[in-house]
């Protein structure tokens, strides 16, 4: 594979060659990539704005992580909270610290995961910077979505008695992501190694190249309902309903019998000698959508297909609960990812 080293296009140079196939495709995107500033029309809509930071060796490993799936997976974390919002992602800037071991052509990879994310969920790439690291491949990507202000869904609205909710299933990619490590350490210690993915594809998936969760928000509304409160499911189930209630004022109660868990996700853990329930409750990186509805919704949201109901916000002094399989109730821990802790 041919290697253009990034020195003979200088920054300006490799901001022309990585955005020449970029192309506007919302209309609310005027100006692009090539001025001092992106030009965005809000048409009378509430602009939302998020920003996700990825430092290599923290949130992400070279050494199995493919740099278009990388890519993908940047964009895609970022989509995410707009949709957590019940907004719709429009525009990001793209923003990398890059580091001599890296060539164009690795970047041309990496934009190709970004702009397959793009074009899949209809967002458009309209700025950002580059500059030289020395720590390794850092990326900085800021997301702008748009909402009607009576669509847009907090985490400070949930109540006592209203039902959480959480779409798809729990736990998988921590497990993908316990895979990848484990045939790490096997790829360290052997000259052929052979990686054990077998039946295991759904894992590596959730880890590598994630979806954000656009089809739930549009299923609520067709259905009409509206969450009281959301949050995507990023850190772990356990420390994002407890952002919610944090930030409602209120307690909650969580059924470990009712937690969705995919087979290849038990079987995993199983094989790893972890307990199912803590890697649902606490894996993080599920970029499924976690949100409470009035117990007067229940009918209607029990029906939905991929939404499960794990339980239900209490009183703020009843505290943050799980019940377990033999009924026995126990304080819920936040133990998901926390990027500060030692």
């Amino acid at each position: 594979m041919q290697r253009t080293e990034i020195a003979t296009l200088g920054e300006f140079g490799l901001i022309d060659h990585l955005a020449k196939e970029i192309k506007l495709t919302q209309p609310s995107s005027l100006k692009g990539v090539g001025d001092d500033a992106a030009v965005i029309d809000n048409a009378g809509k509430r602009t939302l704005v998020t920003t996700d930071l990825l430092l290599e060796g923290i949130h992400f490993d070279l050494t199995y992580v493919p740099l278009k799936h990388l890519g993908y997976k940047a964009a895609i974390v970022n989509f995410s909270d707009i949709y957590a919002m019940n907004g719709r992602p429009q525009q990001i800037t793209v923003s990398l610290g890059i580091s001599k071991r890296f060539s164009v052509e690795d970047l041309e990879l990496f934009y190709e995961g970004l702009m397959l994310a793009c074009e899949i969920y209809g967002v458009d790439i309209v700025g950002g910077d580059t500059t030289s690291s020395l720590t390794g491949f850092t990326i900085s990507i800021t997301c702008i979505g748009y909402a009607d202000e009576k669509d847009i869904v907090y985490r400070d609205g949930a109540k006592n008695t209203d039902l959480i909710c959480v779409s798809g299933d729990l736990g998988a990619a921590y497990m993908g992501l316990q895979l990848l490590e484990r045939e790490k350490s096997v790829f360290g210690g052997s000259n052929s190694p052979q990686p054990d993915f077998a039946g295991k594809e759904y894992l590596l998936e959730r880890q590598l190249k994630p979806e954000a969760r656009k089809d739930i928000p549009a299923l609520l509304a067709e259905n009409g309902i509206k969450p009281t409160a959301m949050i995507d499911v990023s850190d772990g189930v356990s420390s994002d309903i407890m952002h919610i209630c944090k930030q409602s004022d209120v307690g909650c109660v969580i059924y470990e019998e009712r937690l969705p868990v995919d087979y290849q996700t038990a079987m995993m853990a199983e094989t790893f000698s972890m307990n199912v329930t803590t890697v649902a409750l606490n894996g993080g990186e599920d970029y499924e959508l976690l949100f409470t509805v009035p117990l007067a919704d229940h009918e209607r949201v029990s029906s939905l297909p991929g939404i499960h109901v794990i339980g239900h916000i209490t009183k703020k002094e009843n505290g943050c609960n799980l019940i377990t399989r033999d009924g026995t109730e126990m304080e819920l821990k936040a133990q998901g990812w926390n990027h500060l802790r030692e």
